[in-house]
């Protein structure tokens, strides 16, 4: 099965699930195209997922339909702020458009909730918790 029939199964079990999607705003040099097209997939299939956008820091919380995605061209990244958030947010499903070249504090080892990993690239790195999707 391709990553797209995949990632909209995925969104589609998940109907009854508080959700969100995070993006990492950390580069400019990412594929705008593909990353706007999966926050559509998002915006159609469940509405009412929180889009967080993130590099260094959490920049925004919106609703997914509501938001442009703005990014940065420092190169830095922490998704630590972001899993916290989840945690308190009591978030069900983390989706997280990414590189997974970010930073974690060493002290999360785990997270609570379901964690997928969605890299934008052909190379699938290893990721310190939770699930990696390839979706290039």
């Amino acid at each position: 099965m391709n990553w797209q029939m995949r990632l909209l199964s995925m969104i589609q079990k998940r109907a009854d699930k508080k959700i969100a999607l995070a993006v990492d705003t950390s580069t400019a040099e990412v594929r705008t195209i593909l990353i706007n097209n999966i926050v559509k997939l998002f915006e159609e299939i469940k509405p009412e997922t929180l889009l967080v956008q993130a590099d260094f820091k959490i920049r925004s919380i919106t609703p997914v339909k509501a938001d442009t995605i703005k990014y940065y061209k420092h190169g830095k990244s922490s998704y630590t702020e972001v899993l916290e958030w989840a945690k308190n947010e009591k978030i069900d499903s983390l989706f997280y458009i990414t590189d997974v070249t970010g930073y974690i504090y060493e002290e999360i080892t785990n997270v609570d909730y379901e964690m997928f990993w969605l890299v934008p690239d052909d190379y699938l790195p290893k990721v310190p918790f939770g699930k990696a999707i390839k979706v290039a």
